[in-house]
Order: C-alpha cells, then sequence, then structure tokens
C-alpha cells in the first residue's frame, strides 16, 4: 500500500468523534474514565451456531455460538475492517488487528444479542487498531441462536443468523 492509500486509511478512524455518549447503557459495560473513542464502527454480518451436547448435562442439546463474521463500515458506509472469530479479532483495512477478553455482557432488547465490554490485547501490527484498549458491542439488532429445534437427532447442525451491531473502540487518553 503507498503512503497516500494508507494516509487515507489512517483518516477514516481519526475523523471519528472523539465522545460516545455511555448514557443509557447498562453500567457493567461503560468503559472506565481516562479513555476516549478512537473509531465508531457499523458490523454487518452473520453468526454461525451449531447444535451440540449441553456441557455437564447428559442426554440435553443446545445451540452453541461458533464464531461471527461481519464486515465493519465507518459512519459514511465506508468498509475500514472485519470482525471474525474465535477468537474473536478485529482487523482494520490496514492490517492492524486486536483480539480481547470478554469483560462484561447486559441484557439489550429482546431477540438481539447482549450488549458486551471486551478489553483488548495489545494491537497487532501498526495502525488504527494501535492504542486500542477497550470495545464496546452497542446498537445490537438480531444475532440471537436459532429458534429451531436443537435435538440429538439433528446434533451437528449449523445455522447461520444475521446480525448487526455498532463497535465502539475506546484508547487511554
Amino acid at each position: 500500500m503507498n503512503a497516500k492509500a494508507l494516509f487515507c486509511v489512517t483518516c477514516l478512524f481519526a475523523a471519528a468523534p472523539t465522545a460516545f455518549a455511555q448514557t443509557g447503557l447498562p453500567d457493567s459495560i461503560k468503559v472506565p474514565d481516562g479513555h476516549k473513542v478512537t473509531m465508531e464502527t457499523t458490523g454487518v454480518g452473520e453468526i454461525t451456531y451449531e447444535c451440540r451436547d449441553k456441557a455437564n448435562a447428559a442426554g440435553q442439546t443446545e445451540w452453541f455460538f461458533v464464531g461471527p463474521r461481519a464486515v465493519l463500515n465507518d459512519r459514511s458506509g465506508q468498509q475500514v475492517g472485519s470482525y471474525f472469530g474465535p477468537p474473536a479479532t478485529w482487523q482494520a483495512k490496514d492490517g492492524s488487528k486486536v483480539t480481547g477478553t470478554q469483560l462484561a455482557v447486559a441484557p439489550s432488547s429482546p431477540g438481539n444479542l447482549p450488549y458486551q465490554l471486551v478489553k483488548a490485547n495489545p494491537a497487532e501490527g501498526k495502525g488504527a487498531m494501535s492504542g486500542v484498549a477497550y470495545i464496546q458491542r452497542v446498537a445490537l439488532k438480531g444475532g440471537v441462536a436459532p429458534g429451531t429445534e436443537c435435538t440429538a437427532a439433528n446434533k451437528g447442525k449449523q445455522e447461520v443468523v444475521k446480525y448487526q451491531a455498532d463497535y465502539i473502540f475506546w484508547a487511554a487518553n
């Protein structure tokens, strides 16, 4: 990638607002004071679930979260990265990426994934993900386990559900 193209990718991320209103969000998923928004994205994609034996419950089955795959768009709708897993990985178009550890979840609205707060691991590569300390998942649409039956007869069956969520990236001030 030439310097001008790299600069443009950096500009997309640098143009993000520096304040994101956390009012109205559950306390458990609020980012600690001393951090600022470095990037706001909307993830549009799908989550794969698989019908499996329920852990520590002989003879019972459940839909198991296999992993996500989504495109990350900036507020103008331009693709700036991707989200995939496992492990949960957010990768910018400049090649930098982060993984993280879930710190908290909180219920959102019925039929939608829960809110989530992730503590980011140090970024791999230099770029938009450098310095990211936390990732919040908010503004959720869909993504919950399928409503179809998961039984011993269909163990191993996978189903894909659509979802959308905003991923807010935070760095220390």
